[in-house]
């Protein structure tokens, strides 16, 4: 007897959608938050989108103590600073890190870094609405903005193990 299988949910997002918010000091930039178990009824927990990092600005350095991560750099160049050891970025590169690995992103060069994000399990789309300001799709980016006061509070609450403070 032959089995039949029922085939899962298909979502497709386009360029101009999904939520995308404007980023504080000192990544400046922008996220767009594209995937996640409530869009797509996954059966695995994560969260997907993409992150635009200013030129001369950074991520600041972090861990996530119960997430894996993925990141895929598709524009601009930079480094990865992971458990204190630098690896260049640049469009292609590829980078899995572990549950509690520490690393930042710098973007010393004159173009925007940009990669596509997947956070296993999902949450990392909570933690940007929270501290970014909804971005419009082609609209000019703001004056750098501060983070929000009760950033630690935001920061224990959603995806993170620990964040450096600069």
């Amino acid at each position: 007897m032959k089995q039949q299988h029922e085939p899962g949910i298909a979502v497709v997002v386009g360029p101009d959608e999904g939520d995308s918010f404007w980023q504080p000091v000192p990544a400046n930039g922008f996220v767009r938050t594209l995937l996640n178990r409530a869009n797509t009824g996954a059966s695995v927990d994560f969260s997907a989108g993409t992150q635009t990092v200013a030129p001369g600005c950074h991520v600041r350095e972090h861990f996530h103590d119960d997430r894996e991560e993925v990141i895929f750099i598709t524009e601009g160049t930079g480094t990865a600073l992971i458990d204190g050891v630098e690896h260049p970025l640049a469009p292609g590169a590829c980078l899995f890190l572990g549950k509690s690995r520490k690393h930042s992103f710098l973007n010393a060069g004159p173009e925007p870094l940009s990669f596509f994000w997947i956070l296993m399990p999902g949450g990392l789309d909570d933690f940007f609405r929270q501290i970014g300001r909804v971005r419009q799709p082609g609209e000019p980016a703001p004056q750098s903005f501060a983070r929000p006061a009760d950033i630690d509070r935001i920061e224990a609450n959603t995806v993170f193990g620990w964040t450096a403070k600069s």
